[in-house]
């Protein structure tokens, strides 16, 4: 009895003990999200990353209109990300919301508080850029195997306002037309090894 004790108590201290290992450090944190940025907005970028407890936290504050995340440590693959900053509302809802929706309904909780004015969101578009790589090479200050896709969010936005089409691909498309979370996806073909 009092191993099978032990191993219950161990094995929830072993994972947190691995989760908090995955935490980068916060100087990695920030050159690893910025690069998802255009060059000339990275140095004065807000960036926001994890601490020990895998809190989201802001481990720099930026003098410009870029809001940059570090990747998250609870999940698999690296992808960080840069956005302006009258996206960090909706962006922090869907980062609370994930820890009770996933996927679609997620989404759909998000877009009912943004229709009842509760979630703010501009109605202007407003970039975000994704990147994402196998890994971060600290020493090079670069990601490794590095893809940077494009979004534009258009809140509202349809197929009929905006001429695109509402299916996935490699040229732009509209994902959630009609909704507050409507955006362009702009995912370029991936480089072949």
């Amino acid at each position: 009895m009092k191993n099978k004790l032990i191993i219950l108590f161990a094995a929830p201290l072993a994972l947190c003990t691995a989760l908090i290992a995955q935490v980068a450090s916060p100087e990695d944190q920030i050159a690893s999200s910025v690069l998802a940025a255009p060059k000339e907005l990275r140095a004065a970028a807000t960036v926001l990353g994890y601490n020990e407890k895998s809190e989201v936290v802001t481990l720099r504050k930026g003098t410009n209109e870029m809001v940059c995340l570090a990747d998250d440590p609870a999940v698999k693959g690296i992808s960080v990300a840069c956005y302006h900053k009258d996206l960090e509302p909706w962006m922090a809802r869907g980062r609370e919301l994930a820890i009770q929706y996933k996927g679609k309904e997620r989404h759909e909780q998000r877009n009912k508080e943004a229709d009842s004015g509760k979630l703010k969101i501009p109605r202007e578009p407003r970039m975000l850029y994704v990147l994402t790589g196998s890994s971060f090479d600290s020493a090079k200050g670069e990601m490794v195997d590095s893809y940077l896709r494009w979004v534009v969010y258009t809140p509202y936005a349809t197929t009929a306002s905006t001429g695109l089409s509402a299916t996935s691909g490699t040229a732009p498309w509209l994902m959630y037309p009609g909704t507050a979370g409507a955006h362009i996806m702009i995912s370029p073909p991936k480089e072949k090894k």
